[in-house]
């Protein structure tokens, strides 16, 4: 995992950071996991704006990931880690001895022709997915199922990990990527390592227009708006805006939003740290 700074030939490549793909080995997808993707651009049925700041952005094909691991016992090589772009995490093409192929999120470290399995009775191995119940206590985990049989859902972007604190009972204590500690039960999937591409967090896009390229258009500042238009506009000249809060009023910073009859509140041990 590297990253590159390229040289200010022009003022779009001057503070440029670009990531030095030095984990991917190929530039050609699997093309039976490819699937069409359609793009909004944030209107409705009725062709009506109703997300504002979407839009353009280059076509892209959706790679099929397979977040279940639901092939137990069965052995896969991996046959090449690739390039994502509807993620920031790398992808890895496995082929099982069955003769299926499928794509995995790829965890930091994974390479070219080594055989990784899914299943209860494997090794925790980077790679490996096992049941929470299997993994041992400390293991940086990633890829991991709120409910069993659900597919992953937490900690999948790059570089995202989270550890196995403890069991007792039905339940594993999971200290998230956010600093929640959470309660899940030891029936639940989790990949064993970090997921992969680490140093996306340090790239520098350089200019605007790479943003439009990922289909992202120009937000506007609520500051600068109308009274109308926003709780925090108005005012003449460059007036501070009151306190920062939604187009819908709700405030920011420091404002807790979720419910307090939350179903899913008495399984978290601890609240993320602000």
């Amino acid at each position: 995992m590297s990253v590159r700074k390229l040289k200010p030939i022009t003022p779009g490549q001057r503070f440029r950071v670009v990531n030095g793909f030095d984990a991917i080995t190929t530039d050609k997808p699997e093309k039976s996991l490819l699937a069409p993707k359609k793009r909004s651009g944030g209107r409705n049925s009725q062709g009506r704006m109703t997300m504002r700041y979407k839009g353009g952005g280059h076509k892209k094909r959706y790679r099929i990931i397979d977040f279940k691991r639901t092939k137990a016992g069965i052995p896969a090589e991996v046959a090449s880690i690739q390039y994502d772009p509807n993620r920031t995490a790398f992808i890895a093409l496995l082929n099982y001895q069955d003769g299926e192929k499928t794509y995995i999120i790829a965890q930091n470290g994974l390479q070219v022709g080594q055989t990784i399995v899914s299943g209860e009775n494997v090794d925790p191995e980077i790679g490996n997915a096992m049941p929470l119940a299997n993994i041992p206590l400390g293991t940086i985990i990633s890829c991991i199922e709120l409910r069993p049989g659900q597919g992953a859902v937490m900690a999948r972007s790059a570089g995202a990990f989270a550890q196995l604190m403890a069991r007792d009972g039905r339940f594993a204590t999971v200290k998230l990527p956010s600093g929640e500690t959470r309660l899940i039960l030891v029936t639940c999937m989790a990949t064993i390592g970090v997921v992969s591409n680490s140093d996306h967090q340090l790239l520098v896009s350089g200019k605007a227009g790479r943003s439009r390229w990922l289909g992202r258009r120009p937000r506007t500042r609520p500051v600068v708006m109308n009274p109308v238009d926003h709780p925090m506009g108005g005012g003449e000249g460059k007036s501070s805006g009151g306190h920062p809060r939604s187009r819908n009023g709700i405030p920011a910073k420091g404002f807790r939003t979720r419910s307090k009859t939350k179903a899913s509140n008495k399984y978290i041990i601890e609240r993320r740290k602000k």
